[in-house]
């Protein structure tokens, strides 16, 4: 064996018995055995004794040296006695390490150092190198030499961490490297193309930068390589697509850019060139590629037409070319070339697919995935009605009118498990009462159709039901209660109506996700309906529910949103939801919930980790309750992903013949909120956002200084209250703010000059109050307009046209009714109509797709039950 596998024995070794076991403290007696007899298996010739440390001479059960702790080279864990070291290095021994050696009864062994030693004729095995599938194995390689035997080496799924020595490119028997999943970062070393005989790389799940060495074309053997789910940039050599050996080619998940062009290869059976950022064309030359049974290009930028070469691939089976640039028309009987397609998927792109009438005569193959989304279909594709085997099928965003063909209720009807139809224009079901007839289907997408007449209903196998944003009528029917395994139920948007089913505890625990916003539902929640603790998004906002919160939502240990937000809840504040660790966003704006805020001094749990509180627009009474935020767990931008929402993933995967299919249709929670005095609609709200709104209520009192303390807050809205005193300078500490409105209360004193350090600051709004003094001048402040400030006689300074000169002189009688004239035009107009396009401008870009809602029209007032300005809403 050479010494660099003998080297990189040890590193393994090392790495391979780091764990260490609970026992008795003080030398154990089978280590002291199995270091002495360690030590009689080599020998110092005489005449090198002089120069040799020889640590092994201590090594004695003789006198006081009994205990192995105290013997040289040797260290001992404190706490267990246990050997967990060995320094034997410049020791002159002479011997051989082989695998019956006592060495490996150490099982406690954490560190080993045996360098400079003269061992020989060490006999372990070099055939393979396998430790793989031990998570918590951590090491990492040593620099190789000399050249060794070793053929195989097995790292997958450890730990193993740190860059690749160039030195094994010295590894020249190797024929097998498999390190896949592991810790390692750093480039590839171009020195593996050294390794001539290697037949199979696996690379994949590691952190690797920078590009893929060129020299990789030089493994003319290579015929299985897998280096995906990395960040490898640059464009792919072309040399190592054609290796003549090659069948099997995996660089997905990675960064590569530019073309590809297969041309001398004819072995290649899969290519998996999926989640890059290939612009194209990606090409085959003329050869016969009789072997190439999967091609994915998936999630990339190749632009222009689908290049023809595609259709001379005459085995094909799975062609995936969904979410790129494609454009043109295209049609489908070019596919029917392909004799052995099964699986097909050309959705996303910007193609125009046309599909004759004859092509359901015409194929003969039974596809069992067909994904065209995005390809300008009006009607549901004739031929698939002959179509008995699909497992997948998306016809998502196109323009299918009417209604859902009769002939889809007998096609796949027990092997479907994947149906997308969202984004159409669909009107409805010719069946009635709408139960759909397919046994294994799973993943059910409905949303954003024209869909009338009764909610239909899934089969007992479905997992994830979207079927938001219709209009459907009519009550949830009984025979959801059947479907005890729904992990995603989103019905929102629609006009249901009638109360909850008793029976929707019999969901059970599977339930993540339900949301019923927007529709008309009514009366109270069913007290039992929370059987499990699943549940981590509840939004039941813009509905008619009455009565009191049912007290099992405290078990709900994984919530992270509860909207109860523009409905008929009558309850006091639910405190008993603070304990919960998860809960980011609590929505209880627009109810009837009342009562005094202050928390017990007994009471122990104030919402860990709340990011959202909207408790607006009720009859809150009593001192703001900023007790709740004494855990406020705000943290800095830079330490979070600032393009993360909330959300749910409804990712899971169905098995192809060759690796599994994504379906990933991840929900993400809106909601509606008061910003800038106007109801904006959030299509998606950012992990980040940090906003309280304690506005029109009944809180009375003072701002404490304490409200400082809620540094990360991007949104304050305390306006119309009755709160006095002065505006607390400690604002100034939330630097974050960029929405602040005191408006309509009692406040008085002046404005804090502190609140210039709020350079986020886009929207201020103290209008209203009994203010005083000047208006700080500079930074955010010259960008008000006199709105912020209206209807305080006694301020002066910019934006208004007092000037502060005679600050101390009482108002005339003229500004001061002019004020009042102001405000009660103000109020009796309202908030202004506010056109949809508002450019709302937040510096986080908390949403996509902004709509702001007009508080004067009325059919908005109604739905939203917004309460007039300057007022209290009148209650029935």
């Amino acid at each position: 064996m050479g010494l660099s596998s003998l080297a990189l024995f040890i590193f393994i070794f090392m790495a391979l018995f780091s764990l260490t076991h609970s026992s008795p403290p003080m030398c154990h007696g089978d280590d002291s055995s199995a270091l002495l007899q360690f030590k009689q298996s080599f020998f110092t010739p005489v005449y090198d004794f002089d120069k040799c440390q020889f640590k092994l001479a201590s090594w004695t059960l003789e006198l006081n040296k009994s205990d192995c702790c105290s013997w040289d080279g040797v260290e001992c864990d404190d706490n267990t006695g246990r050997v967990i070291g060995l320094d034997l290095s410049s020791s002159c021994l002479f011997g051989s390490i082989n695998s019956s050696s006592s060495l490996f009864r150490l099982v406690h062994l954490q560190r080993l150092n045996l360098a400079y030693n003269s061992f020989f004729s060490s006999s372990i095995p070099p055939q393979v190198l396998s430790v793989g599938a031990n998570a918590g194995l951590t090491g990492y390689l040593p620099n190789f030499t000399w050249s060794s035997p070793l053929q195989t080496l097995y790292l997958a799924r450890t730990s193993f961490s740190g860059e690749l020595p160039a030195s094994m490119g010295n590894l020249s028997f190797l024929t097998w490297l498999y390190i896949r999943e592991c810790n390692f970062s750093g480039s590839i070393p171009s020195s593996l193309g050294n390794l001539t005989k290697l037949t199979t790389l696996l690379l994949s799940y590691n952190s690797f930068v920078g590009n893929i060495p060129h020299s990789l074309g030089n493994l003319l053997q290579l015929s299985y390589l897998e280096m995906s789910c990395t960040q490898l940039t640059g464009q792919v050599p072309f040399r190592l697509v054609n290796l003549p050996q090659l069948s099997y080619l995996d660089l997905s998940y990675n960064l590569l850019s530019g073309e590809i062009k297969f041309e001398n290869v004819t072995q290649l059976s899969i290519i998996g060139l999926n989640n890059n950022q290939l612009t194209g064309p990606v090409t085959f030359g003329p050869m016969n590629l009789t072997n190439l049974r999967v091609l994915d290009l998936a999630v990339n930028k190749i632009h222009g037409q689908i290049s023809n070469s595609i259709f001379n691939l005459k085995n094909l089976q799975v062609l995936y070319l969904f979410k790129n640039y494609f454009n043109g028309t295209l049609e489908f009987d070019e596919f029917l070339k392909l004799k052995h397609l099964y699986e097909l998927d050309i959705s996303g792109n910007q193609l125009s697919l046309l599909i004759k009438e004859t092509s359901a005569n015409a194929t003969l193959q039974k596809f069992q995935l067909l994904g065209f989304s995005s390809c300008n279909l009006s009607e549901v594709p004739n031929f698939i009605r002959s179509q008995h085997e699909l497992k997948h099928l998306n016809l998502s965003n196109n323009k299918i009118h009417g209604q859902v063909p009769e002939w889809m209720w007998n096609t796949s009807t027990t092997s479907l498990g994947v149906l997308d139809l969202s984004n159409n224009l669909l009107a409805g079901f010719s069946q009635h009462p709408i139960i759909f007839p397919w046994t294994s289907l799973q993943f059910l997408d409905l949303r954003s159709n024209f869909l009338q007449g009764s909610l239909p209903v899934p089969p007992v196998s479905t997992l994830h039901f979207y079927i938001s944003n219709n209009s459907l009528t009519g009550n949830i029917p009984e025979l959801f209660c059947n479907l005890s395994s729904l992990e995603v139920l989103d019905l929102a948007n629609n006009n249901l109506s009638g109360s909850l089913p008793r029976c929707f505890d019999n969901f059970g625990a599977s339930l993540s996700v339900l949301d019923l916003r927007r529709n008309k539902f009514q009366g109270s929640i069913p007290k039992t309906w929370i059987r499990g603790s699943q549940l981590k998004i509840i939004n039941f906002s813009q509905n008619k529910f009455q009565g009191q919160l049912p007290r099992l939502l405290a078990e709900c240990t994984m919530l992270k949103v509860l909207d109860l937000s523009d409905n008929q809840f009558n309850d006091m504040f639910p405190f008993w939801l603070g304990h919960l660790p998860n809960l980011k966003v609590l929505m209880l704006r627009s109810n009837k919930f009342n009562g005094p805020m202050e928390t017990p001094q007994t009471y122990f749990y104030k919402f860990p980790n709340i990011r959202i509180l909207d408790i607006s627009n009720n009859d809150f009474m009593g001192k703001l309750p900023l007790r709740l935020f004494e855990n406020w767990k705000a943290k800095k931008f830079e330490d979070e992903h600032v393009l993360t929402y909330i959300h749910e993933n409804s990712d899971f995967q169905t098995k192809s013949s060759y690796w599994f299919v994504s379906t990933a249709q991840a929900y993400t929670y809106s909601m509606v909120m008061t910003n800038k005095g106007n109801n904006v609609f959030y299509e998606k709200v950012q992990e980040v956002f940090t906003a309280i709104d304690f506005s029109s209520n009944g809180f009375v009192g003072e701002i404490p200084e304490s409200i400082g303390n809620l540094k990360g807050a991007q949104l304050l809205n305390l306006s119309n209250n009755a709160l006095t005193g002065h505006i607390p300078s400690s604002l100034g500490n939330l630097t974050e703010l960029e929405a602040l409105d005191l408006s309509q209360n009692k406040l008085s004193g002046e404005i804090p000059e502190q609140l210039i350090q709020l350079t986020f600051l886009e929207f201020l709004n103290v209008s209203r109050n009994i203010l005083i003094g000047s208006i700080p001048q500079g930074r955010q402040f010259d960008t008000f307009e006199n709105s912020s400030f209206d209807g305080n006689p006694r301020l002066c300074g910019r934006p208004l046209t007092r000037k502060c000169e005679n600050s101390n002189e009482p108002p005339s009688q003229a500004s001061i009714s002019q004020e009042s004239q102001d405000s009660r035009s103000l109020f009796e107009f309202g908030w202004k109509i506010v056109a949809i396009g508002y450019g709302f401008g937040f510096v986080v870009g908390v949403i996509i797709g902004r709509i702001v809602i007009a508080r004067k029209h009325d059919w908005l007032m109604k739905t939203l039950r917004i309460r007039p300005l300057g007022g209290k809403r009148r209650r029935n």
